[in-house]
């Protein structure tokens, strides 16, 4: 019986030990597992997963605020940044500011109270929206603007297309077809918003240079189709003659020959985008042309910028991406790149 009951003794000692080995397999193997999966990393960088982190090892957090999600041109730079941003490791949240710069300043506070490590504004207005730059640089976040300049020195960069040349190409076609002279009608974007301010400043720059040519009425519709169809309805009763339509966006230009079309008329429109509805009237010959804006190069580069300031790396103040003119000649290569 003794026997047996040492044997009992040694069996309860083993199964002891046993198990003192095994929770200790579990806590190496929990270790390993953070350093794995990007929970944990010495100082930033790159984790195993390949997601970006900051250094304290967090995966790196990004916000953006789109003046509005509703037009297709802001649609493909949310989708270009959010591609981005899966590439290089980061998580992004996309705010659509719904045409409201108060809802822009709100949607900052509530990135940075967050966690975010890095905005992207998207402005409404280029003075109102000021206050996101402030409040951003108060709490210690870059803060880079994209496609719509932002009144405010503290901005970390901008990354854009030059507006003022978007409204000399236009505008200089416009001139070019009426051979100097005749009757225009001028569809601006939300007044105050800097593409706004600088397209309408690229088409003076041409008017100035053909006295012959009238400017009949200019209002702005908002970046909005149906907004502008209104608009071109009422100015087609209001007057006899309308020689062509300068829209500085392709939605408005698309909303105007709309109603030119409904009212039985062939009236000559170019705009600004390169959207996929524009592509097709180009091709079609339902408007001249469209001036593409690349908003996969914007959307892709403002998130290259904001996580290179992030990293404390030195980063540029301006970063411009060319506007291209779009015609029937070269339109099927801008088909293909609208989709990327």
């Amino acid at each position: 019986m003794k026997k047996n009951k040492n044997k009992k003794v040694l069996g309860i000692v083993l199964c002891m030990a046993m198990a003192v080995t095994a929770l200790a397999g579990c806590g190496a193997a929990d270790t390993s597992a953070k350093k794995s999966d990007g929970t944990k990393a010495a100082d930033g960088g790159m984790t195993a997963d390949g997601s970006q982190t900051t250094d304290s090892g967090k995966k790196l957090k990004l916000g953006i605020t789109l003046y509005s999600l509703k037009n297709e041109y802001t649609v493909r730079l949310a989708n270009a940044a959010q591609r981005k941003a899966d590439e290089m490791g980061a998580e992004l949240m996309v705010y659509d500011g719904n045409y409201d710069p108060s809802t822009q300043i709100s949607q900052v506070e509530t990135m940075i109270s967050d966690g975010c490590d890095g905005i992207i504004l998207n402005p409404q207005d280029s003075d109102a929206c000021s206050p996101c730059v402030d409040k951003a640089v108060e709490a210690g976040i870059p803060i880079v603007a994209v496609n719509t300049r932002v009144n405010n020195d503290k901005i970390t960069s901008y990354i854009g297309s030059q507006d003022v040349i978007a409204g000399e190409m236009i505008m200089q076609k416009i001139a070019d077809t009426l051979g100097g002279k005749g009757k225009i009608v001028i569809i601006e974007g939300p007044m105050g918003q800097s593409a706004q301010i600088e397209r309408r400043q690229g088409i003076q720059n041409i008017l100035d240079k053909y006295p012959d040519i009238e400017v009949l009425a200019e209002k702005t519709a908002n970046w909005s189709r149906s907004e502008s169809m209104t608009v071109m309805e009422t100015w087609m009763q209001a007057f006899d003659q309308i020689d062509a339509i300068v829209a500085e966006n392709d939605e408005m230009a698309l909303g105007a020959r709309e109603a030119v079309k409904a009212a039985g008329k062939d009236i000559p429109a170019v705009g600004v985008d390169g959207i996929n509805d524009a592509l097709a009237a180009v091709e079609e010959g339902n408007m001249l042309i469209s001036v593409f804006q690349d908003a996969a190069g914007q959307g892709s580069k403002a998130v290259e910028v904001v996580i290179d300031a992030i990293d404390k790396k030195p980063v540029e103040k301006d970063y411009w991406i060319d506007f291209e003119e779009v015609n029937k000649e070269n339109v099927a290569e801008f088909k293909q790149r609208a989709q990327q």
